[in-house]
């Protein structure tokens, strides 16, 4: 029989055996990490494929911005940020355009995570500096991260909320712990963090809108501006990352400036006199009609549809199920029943939409027709928690011939309402229980939907719904969605090609009661809780698809939102002074890759252009 001084002994190296794997893990030293699978560029690659890396530097190029803006840091819920402040700071990680979700090393030189990614460590290349010369450090990165979870906007504490700690393994090398290995994309969450410089905020205020310029280390600075009318940034001249591979073939202008202008329509004509440069146009109407003018004819100003592979996420009419009035999902279902989106595109759209039935259209990760074998795998569980039509049903917002008559449509959202407790008193839907009349504002910061709205609200007034339309300037909205006051507004929630720990502030019932989340419908499921967890610990690709269609299935007949519409492409127009490279990248193009042509611009300005 072994002595109890051998028995401890071979207890403790019992227990060091079981530690051992994790002490010893053989965990290299990498340039990049894919979501799923390996990176496209190898480490030893010159730049990426889209690019033109012998784009000439030089020029200016000017957007158009709406409204107004008070600040330059734009990691805070207050104020009014100016745009384009990203172009001050570099990232750990940058992403590419040609890979659903890979990251490759900026800041960071190389980078070590293991198989379960339970946590990964950043090592900062010797040569990034601020724009004062001084180093970026392990201290920058850990203090940026505390900083945004404990006083940054509310998505920063969504976005890390998996992070266990971060600790400083040397002057540039710095590692983060997860509380959890079910977390995929939280390393590449963590390389896409802005890293700021501690020695420059410690002596003001992170909490406070400012007008003084940052300190930054990107690409560009800002030079000059005038509060709310414009801002302009100028290439850094001694940008410390610009002959890195990443680099190449971008941050082609000498100065990126936006001009600020009180509503779209300014902007369009802005944009026709010559006074800003480039635009996405957003407005259908605009885009058919706006644009027929001679110097479109004579090559001067290009019109162009830009295609790109990107999911298109939702936008629509969105409920605030905060609301009393909104909670019941037949409520939200039959007021779908009153958009009649195909009259729509045809008589204000000029046809070029598509509707929009999925939170993840124009992709594979968009759930179509009934549950597959491995979806029900995953909705199994919910049956008696979730809607009947998941499991019967494809989800698809009611539709009409497009000649205004949809009667039929407002008989189904008649029963549905009555079938609620909402009934015709008079002319006026009311409660039946309470006698509240169902009446709700939808409020606007652009009044270029005012003509989308009108209609819609025009079908539900044959409801017996009073529908109020309300149009505010920019900071009385901003201020308002922070605070969810409001009804129904217009919204749109971007989605990417590989979705995760955004989804928490999305739909996420810890998002439903945080001011200033993107949680705006103020969804608060257990369910959809679940559904999000399982989205973010998807270990494959394969994984990942069938939980976000098992997630946009219950989003879909929970009736959250009345769906809009979308495009497969850009509609771009810009002044004939730029050249772009030959390849578009699945995620389409991007005024990063594109540069100021010397002999287009000559020719335009002997035009007089």
């Amino acid at each position: 029989m072994p002595s109890l001084k051998t028995a401890a002994i071979a207890a403790a190296l019992s227990l060091f055996a079981v530690a051992l794997p994790t002490w010893a893990e053989d965990v290299k030293p990498t340039h990049a990490i894919a979501m799923h699978g390996e990176p496209k560029y190898g480490p030893d690659f010159k730049h990426f494929d889209y690019v033109n890396p012998n784009a000439p530097k030089g020029g200016t190029i000017r957007f158009g911005a709406i409204g107004s803006f008070d600040s330059f840091n734009g990691f805070i819920s207050k104020g009014e940020a100016a745009s384009g402040l990203g172009v001050l700071y570099d990232t750990l990680m940058i992403p590419t355009m040609d890979e659903p979700f890979t990251k490759y090393g900026l800041l960071a030189e190389s980078i070590e995570v293991p198989e379960d990614r339970s946590w990964i460590t950043f090592h900062l290349r010797p040569e990034a500096r601020w724009h004062d010369g001084k180093p970026i450090t392990a201290e920058d990165v850990k203090w940026t991260f505390e900083t945004l979870i404990t006083k940054g906007a509310p998505s920063n504490r969504f976005y890390y909320a998996d992070v266990d700690k971060a600790e400083i393994l040397g002057e540039r090398s710095v590692k983060f712990t997860f509380k959890t290995n079910q977390n995929r994309e939280l390393p590449l969450i963590l390389g896409q963090m802005a890293v700021l410089p501690k020695h420059y905020w410690e002596t003001r205020d992170f909490e406070k809108t400012t007008l003084e310029p940052p300190l930054g280390s990107g690409a560009y600075k800002l030079d000059r501006f005038e509060t709310g009318r414009s801002v302009t940034y100028k290439r850094f001249a001694d940008y410390w990352g610009r002959d890195l591979p990443i680099n190449a073939g971008i941050n082609n202008f000498d100065e990126i400036r936006y001009e600020y202008f009180r509503d779209a329509h300014v902007i369009v004509e802005a944009f026709k006199g010559g006074a800003i440069d480039y635009r996405l146009e957003n407005n259908s109407k605009i885009w058919a009609t706006a644009y027929n003018i001679p110097e479109v004819e004579a090559g001067q100003l290009m019109k162009e549809e830009i295609g790109h592979q990107n999911p298109q996420g939702m936008q629509g009419f969105v409920f605030n199920t905060r609301r009393d009035i909104f909670k019941d999902p037949r409520v939200r279902e039959a007021l779908g029943y009153g958009m009649d989106f195909e009259w729509s595109n045809r008589n204000l759209f000029y046809g070029q939409y598509s509707r929009t039935r999925s939170y993840f259209d124009n992709s594979e990760l968009a759930a179509t027709g009934l549950p597959g074998a491995n979806e029900l795998k995953v909705l199994e569980k919910y049956r008696d928690r979730i809607p009947d039509q998941v499991f019967t049903q494809e989800y698809n917002p009611p539709a009409t011939k497009g000649d205004g008559r949809i009667r039929a449509n407002l008989r189904v959202a008649d029963t549905l309402l009555k079938e609620a407790g909402w009934v015709i008193q008079g002319k006026e839907r009311v409660n039946e229980a309470t006698g509240q009349k169902l009446a709700f504002e939808v409020l606007l910061v652009q009044p270029a939907f005012e003509r989308i709205v009108l209609p819609y609200a025009k079908n539900l007034e044959r409801l017996g719904v009073d529908v109020r339309v309300r149009t505010v300037d920019t900071s009385q909205y901003i201020e308002r969605i922070r605070s969810f006051d409001y009804d129904m507004l217009v919204f749109s929630w971007g989605q990417s090609q590989s979705p995760g720990n955004e989804q928490r502030g999305f739909w996420g019932s810890e998002a439903a009661v945080t001011s200033g989340s993107r949680n705006l419908i103020g969804i608060s499921d257990p369910v959809i809780d679940e559904l999000i967890e399982a989205v973010i610990a998807a270990p494959t690709r394969e994984d990942l698809i069938t939980h976000v269609r098992a997630l946009d299935r219950v989003l879909q007949w929970g009736h959250y939102v009345v769906p809009h519409w979308h495009i497969p492409y850009d509609r771009t127009l810009y002044w004939n002074k730029f050249s772009r490279p030959a390849i578009t990248p699945m995620k389409g193009t991007s005024t990063g890759l594109w540069w100021f042509d010397e002999a287009k611009a000559a020719k335009l300005e002997a035009a007089g252009k």
